[in-house]
């Protein structure tokens, strides 16, 4: 069994609309032996992972993964479950996977799972590859390869026995350091079922809820708008403390020590007993509650010195530890909070007790479940002592004994929801508690006898008042009702009506995809709106150049996601990135597929063009219910694309007559919103078809980019900008305007049909680099060819295309031109040097060029040179760049 690849797509991909990991495995002899033929292996899997029993795979009910195991399934697809369920235990459930033969050959599989979180996703599918291994057959594990995936640093090495659970252990703690803890993860769940998006910034807590100028921040529960100072002051007891007193608000008194001896002389001042804490240590670290003497004061102390040399002595308020959570001054839910204990049965130890109490299915490390495990520390052991008692001392029946003096969740406590117990004036305090420290979102601590009498009648008060407090408590309390805390959160950061979304437009296609992107995001900028662009030329932000670089990824498109200023999104998205990684985004308004044609064949996986059209297809499948999808209607693999695409579908044709597609002539009969090539006599008109509107919006000839409507590409790229635009909502005159001021310049349009009348022959220069950039150039070239004695062409091939490409390249550049320069890209992408430019001369020749009319200079700027110095006047020289920016400067600076 061999791991041969693993791929990580982190949004929207071919196998899937949220993040999967995708393994290349090869079974190889382990493919002669399903789970029929291995022994025990499923009676010993289920043994360590009775969970097991849940899954229902194809059966589509509890059992049916088993039954699957019982029947006979292959090991690719018991990994995948494993990898599931490995990182359900660690507490971030998934569900989605899939296991598929990758076609190559036989006992080859893509084994497809997703995950919540990256790391503990991938930790938990090296588990799962371990175990598979342990449970094999003593004469099969040789097969299973894995060690040489030790060896290559892709499973940990071996040495220690292998022990699941202490494995599994390792990944609970990958997912408490590593994913979103539940306060957190609450508010991002809360926010996607409104249809909030989110974007994780950091490796902690820090999230990004909305796009664009709409977006809010959080980390955990403090807001974007949690006043700094308000949290500053929460930190303080001693200043929380005095602030609360001095409106009348009910608080323990308090003295701030920076000594043993000043404590006890503080302690003796307010009455034993008392309470010491750090001055601004969260979490109940470093609490000692209840000390009744001296002795136990300078113990207390040192223990709270330990996190702050500041420690504050505090009168003990009797009574039971209450959570009040108030968001946006209201009160939203009040939880009481028990400290880890343990309930005697006469039989067991303390240490027994503790370890019965933590098989609970409930506890888990840290913040993994709803509980948390007891473990004895400093604090258990002082109380043990004070009660004299031991880990070893067999309680009686029915006796409790508290291993923490404070009710804090993360240290094995457990709460009971009180929110429909707790009195009017205690509600009314504890608003009052957060508008007096400032907070929107609050955690009140208060210790009364009964949470729905008034503190005042009780004796009570406010100990503390937290910021950023933990919602676990709240959402999965021990006993009582669970509240849904995370929405009061997310409807004061997006209140009703608000929005969260910029509006978003993805465009995809062969070709045609930067110019279509600058189009519509020059239009929208005309229309008012600051606008994020990505394209292969780099990020713009309103028109300036962000960072410059083939910038049509993902990471690319969450880059322009994030930028607080920008209130519309223009993302070109290509093949390559959706095929590495899915897509940067997970909803569009408006989603193109220009067009699907012969290019990147045979790379990645895609070997025909019904393939790449299923790829460049998640750009218009990931399209909202309101949104539109526009399609090339003279593509049949584009026309195809509208069964899986959503919203609704509008399509562009350059055939807008009698001649026009059939699909295209029903959808307007249907009152279909479609953007057409009207020809007439008097020229060529873009067209809006909407309901039973008839928009004659511009003649070709007036849209510079189009070269007098004689660059056909160009003119198709209109259609689709005009398409994109008014499904988007843009006004017609807007667009109208927006067509009639883009040009081809290269500061507009870099690399795409950019045009030099500064030397006495004329220079084109374009980013061309395949057979349908190719076919649609010749055609420009035909209708330009008269006013010109001779054309030349400067040209090369990507090198990761198909020999036959390359060669189809060069037989079409024998038709085009007059004199060929062959070049080669700077980047090789695996071939050697000078085989583009052989198999490109070997199409010219077979093309009828002969010898003489080619020319083969490998280096780029120098073929340009070259062409620049024998180019004389009445000549178009066409030049396909690699290097679009050096190219131009060789251009424009050339001396003849």
């Amino acid at each position: 069994m061999r791991l041969s690849a693993v791929r990580i797509y982190r949004g929207p991909n071919i196998y899937g609309l949220g993040p999967v990991i995708r393994w290349t495995l090869d079974l190889e002899a382990l493919e002669e032996y399903p789970t029929t033929k291995l022994g025990d292996f499923v009676d010993r899997l289920l043994l360590l992972i009775p969970t097991l029993q849940e899954h229902g795979c194809s059966y589509g009910e509890p059992g049916g993964f088993v039954r699957r195991l019982r029947e006979g399934t292959w090991l690719g697809h018991v990994a995948e479950h494993l990898a599931l369920e490995i990182q359900c235990l660690a507490g971030t459930p998934v569900t989605y996977g899939k296991t598929r033969s990758t076609g190559s050959q036989a006992g080859e599989y893509y084994v497809i799972y997703s995950y919540r979180e990256e790391r503990v996703g991938l930790a938990a599918g090296r588990l799962a590859l371990q175990l598979i291994q342990q449970l094999l057959p003593p004469q099969l594990q040789a097969l299973s390869g894995l060690n040489e995936l030790a060896d290559r640093g892709e499973l940990p090495p071996g040495g220690e026995p292998f022990d699941y659970h202490r494995e599994l252990e390792a990944v609970i703690r990958i997912a408490e350091k590593m994913a979103l803890g539940p306060s957190t993860q609450s508010l991002v769940d809360e926010a996607r079922r409104r249809g909030i998006p989110a974007i994780r910034l950091d490796d902690q807590s820090l999230v990004q809820l909305g796009y664009g100028k709409y977006q809010q921040r959080i980390r955990a529960a403090v807001t974007g708008r949690t006043s700094n100072i308000a949290v500053e002051t929460a930190s303080d007891k001693e200043l929380t403390n005095r602030l609360l007193h001095d409106v009348g608000l009910p608080v323990p008194r308090n003295v701030l020590v920076r000594s043993p001896d000043e404590a006890v002389a503080a302690a003796e001042r307010l009455g034993y007993p008392v309470v010491t804490k750090p001055l601004d240590v969260s979490h109940g670290r470093g609490v000692s509650i209840g000390l009744l003497d001296a002795a136990q004061v300078r113990w207390g102390f040192e223990v709270a010195s330990e996190y702050r040399s500041s420690v504050l002595v505090e009168t003990f308020l009797p009574g039971r530890d209450h959570r009040v959570l108030v968001i946006n001054d209201r009160v939203v839910a009040v939880a009481e909070r028990v400290p880890a204990h343990v309930v005697g049965d006469g039989k067991n130890t303390i240490q027994e007790l503790i370890d019965i109490t933590n098989r609970d299915p409930r506890r888990g490390i840290g913040h993994e479940k709803v509980l948390t495990r007891i473990t004895v520390e400093e604090q258990a052991e002082r109380l043990l002592d004070q009660s004299g008692y031991s880990l070893h001392t067999v309680l009686p029946a029915g006796e409790i004994f508290y291993l923490r003096a404070t009710a804090n969740i993360s240290t094995g406590g457990t709460a009971i929801d009180r929110t429909n117990d707790i009195h009017y004036d205690n509600i009314e305090i504890a608003r009052r508690a957060a508008r007096v420290i400032g907070l929107d979102v609050c955690g009140i601590d208060m210790i009364t006898p009964d949470i729905s009498q008034p503190l005042r009648d009780t004796g009570g008060g406010i100990v503390e008042v937290n910021a950023g407090p933990g919602f676990r408590m709240h959402l999965q309390p021990s006993e009582g009702t669970p509240r849904n805390v995370a929405k009061p959160v997310i409807e004061m950061l997006f209140p009703e009506g608000s929005q969260s979304r910029i509006p978003m437009i993805g465009i995809t296609g062969t070709n045609g995809k930067t110019t279509t992107a600058r189009m519509v995001a020059h239009i929208l900028k005309l229309s008012g709106l600051r606008v994020g662009l990505t394209t292969t030329d780099g990020i713009y932000i309103d028109g300036e150049l962000l960072m410059r670089g083939d910038l049509t990824g993902p990471w690319s498109a969450r880059m322009v996601l994030k930028d607080p200023t920008i209130e519309a999104a223009v993302l070109e998205t290509a093949r390559g990135g959706i095929l590495r990684e899915g897509l940067g985004y997970d909803r569009l308004d408006v989603g193109a597929v220009l067009n699907v044609r012969e290019d990147h064949l045979g790379l990645a996986g895609i070997n025909t063009l019904a393939e790449l059209a299923n790829v460049k297809g998640l750009v218009v499948e990931v399209v909202g219910r309101h949104g539109y999808s526009v399609l090339n209607a003279d593509d049949p693999h584009c026309v195809a694309l509208a069964e899986r695409a959503g919203g609704k579908p509008v399509y562009f044709s350059l055939h807008g007559g009698d001649d026009g597609p059939d699909q295209l002539k029903q959808h307007i009969a249907k009152g279909g919103i479609a953007v057409v090539l009207q020809r007439g006599v008097k020229g060529d008109m873009i067209a809006i078809y909407h309901d039973e509107q008839y928009i004659p919006l511009l003649w070709t000839h007036l849209i510079p980019a189009t070269f007098e409507g004689k660059a056909l590409a160009n003119v198709a790229n209109a259609l689709a900008a005009t398409a994109i635009s008014y499904a988007h909502g843009t006004p017609v005159e807007t667009i109208r305007q927006g067509l009639r001021t883009f040009s081809t310049s290269f500061y507009q349009t870099p690399g795409r049909l950019n045009v030099f009348d500064e030397h006495p022959f004329r220079v084109l220069m374009d980013y061309g680099h395949n057979p349908a950039a190719f076919e649609l150039m010749a055609d420009l070239l035909r209708k330009l060819s008269p006013g010109y004695s001779r054309i030349i062409g400067v040209l090369a091939g990507p090198g990761d295309r198909r020999d036959e490409d390359l060669l189809r390249l060069g037989n079409m550049a024998a038709g085009m031109f007059d004199h060929l320069i062959i070049r080669q890209d700077t980047s090789l992408r695996g071939r050697p040097d000078g085989q583009t430019a052989q198999l490109i001369k070997g199409g010219a020749l077979a093309g009828g060029m002969s010898e003489e009319q080619i020319t083969t200079i490998l280096p780029e700027l120098e073929a340009v040179h070259y062409a620049l110095q024998h180019a004389v006047k009445g000549e178009l020289l066409v030049v396909f760049a690699d290097q679009v920016t050096a190219v131009w400067k060789e251009i424009i600076y050339f001396k003849p």
